[in-house]
């Protein structure tokens, strides 16, 4: 759920309580810090799903029926919940008061801000198709294109940019982002490609095309100050881009730009 989802809950709902694994041992559907936020109607977030989530729910509303303000649950996930994990967790469940509910909200808002930023250069079919799937991860996915009629046609829920200099968008977004470049002209993809990979801080620069346009670029790119062709993801969506469907070469692209992604957090936080 995103954290637009969470802060709306959250402003929406009264009671709720906080769900949260705080202590893991062993294997673990999720690691400590992990939150949801359940009402006596609805939820946000999970705990890793299966039979501990339900647990875990059930607990919380017999907490909201309760004059209880919190409870501790101790978890083995082995077969006795129908849970393979075989580790054990547990779980603390607290009623939100107001400054509580504060606070989870300021996070929601930090955690919006911080997702990284996928940049889509190209409203075509592959680009439409893109954007579908980015929108239900946790990203802000902005679809960019010069032509009016080919982002009309996306109905995607992520950001829109109608312009005459993709560039810009290119060179204007914050660090660590992804761009994939895949317009309606070859030239213009170079360009992008270039841009994204001279800013030195993307965490993915990838370009629609084949095993030709890769050499094609990497000659062009010598021309270029600043250009590392090397880094340069072409084709896009390793073996699964052989299928020429748009939607089944957006689900290998994303997915090669999730793991780049998330590569890049993990790297983020070994470092600081």
């Amino acid at each position: 759920m995103s954290p637009a989802a969470i802060i709306a809950f959250l402003r929406s709902e009264d009671p709720v309580v906080q769900v949260e694994i705080t202590r893991v041992r062993g294997s673990s559907p999720r690691d400590a810090g992990a939150v949801m936020y359940v009402s006596s109607t609805g939820m946000a977030g999970t705990i890793g799903g299966g039979q501990l989530e339900y647990m875990a729910l059930d607990e919380a509303r017999k907490l909201l029926k309760s004059e209880q303000v919190s409870a501790v649950m101790d978890v083995p996930l082995g077969p006795e919940i129908g849970q393979c994990c075989g580790g054990r967790v547990e779980v603390g469940l607290t009623v939100m008061d107001a400054g509580a509910r504060d606070a989870a909200q300021a996070r929601a808002a930090e955690d919006a801000a911080a997702v990284p930023r996928v940049y889509v250069l190209g409203a075509g079919h592959v680009g439409r198709a893109l954007a579908k799937q980015f929108q239900h991860l946790p990203v802000a996915c902005e679809l960019v294109d010069s032509r009016e009629v080919e982002l009309s046609m996306s109905d995607a829920n992520v950001g829109k940019s109608l312009t005459a200099l993709p560039e810009s968008v290119v060179r204007e977004a914050p660090a660590y982002s992804a761009f994939i470049v895949l317009t309606h002209d070859h030239a213009l993809d170079f360009l992008l490609a270039s841009e994204a990979l001279a800013r030195g801080d993307a965490a993915y620069v990838g370009m629609i095309g084949s095993a030709t346009k890769r050499a094609k670029f990497d000659s062009f790119a010598k021309t270029q100050d600043g250009v590392r062709s090397e880094d340069l993801i072409c084709p896009i969506g390793g073996a699964g881009s052989a299928d020429k469907r748009p939607e089944v070469i957006a689900a290998f692209v994303v997915a090669e730009v999730m793991s780049a992604l998330t590569e890049n957090v993990c790297e983020t936080q070994l470092t600081t």
